[in-house]
């Protein structure tokens, strides 16, 4: 399955959350190649969030478009963060919805207005973070991520100031590599 070619009508950025609140803002951020606030954003403490998988899909598209020598270092960390927040157990399809777009069901979208978003985070169970839902946000950034890994390669090749943070990377997207 490679969800990099999958395709999506639009995402839903201030339905989504992240570390500081709504993904709002996540559009801008990467038109700008604002990658450190992106990655901020949808990686904090070993924590992904609704809009990872989202931010992780247009990113790693986009990368493919790029020239390795053009890549930035901090894109690349980026990468490396939500990797790094990835163990064994987020590589299993088990307890996940059936597909990343389903993550876009009205069930699992915050409401269109942001006033009571501090009531829903004190709810036992806030929108989008019932546990099929939080484990899909790892399980479809982990697959994305491994379906980059002929982009990663191409970029580790032309790039040897990138190399060995995209080795790194490589590593930790191998099972025996990701630290339990």
């Amino acid at each position: 399955m490679n969800l990099l070619a999958q395709t999506t009508n639009r995402v839903p950025w201030q339905r989504l959350t992240t570390a500081y609140g709504r993904g709002t803002d996540i559009p801008r951020l990467m038109e700008t190649g604002q990658y450190e606030e992106i990655a901020n954003l949808i990686e904090h403490q070993s924590t992904l969030w609704q809009a990872t998988p989202w931010a992780l899909l247009i990113l790693l598209r986009e990368l493919a478009k790029q020239k390795p020598d053009k890549v930035s270092s901090k894109e690349v960390q980026l990468y490396l963060a939500v990797a790094s927040a990835i163990t064994v157990d987020h590589m299993d399809s088990q307890d996940t919805v059936g597909t990343m777009n389903e993550l876009l069901d009205e069930k699992y979208l915050w409401p269109e207005d942001e006033d009571e978003d501090e009531l829903l985070w004190e709810e036992e169970e806030p929108p989008g973070y019932a546990k099929e839902a939080f484990f899909s946000y790892y399980y479809f950034s982990y697959l994305l991520l491994k379906d980059a890994i002929p982009i990663y390669t191409a970029i580790m090749n032309g790039n040897d100031k990138l190399a060995p943070a995209i080795r790194e990377l490589l590593l930790l997207l191998e099972p025996e590599g990701v630290s339990e």
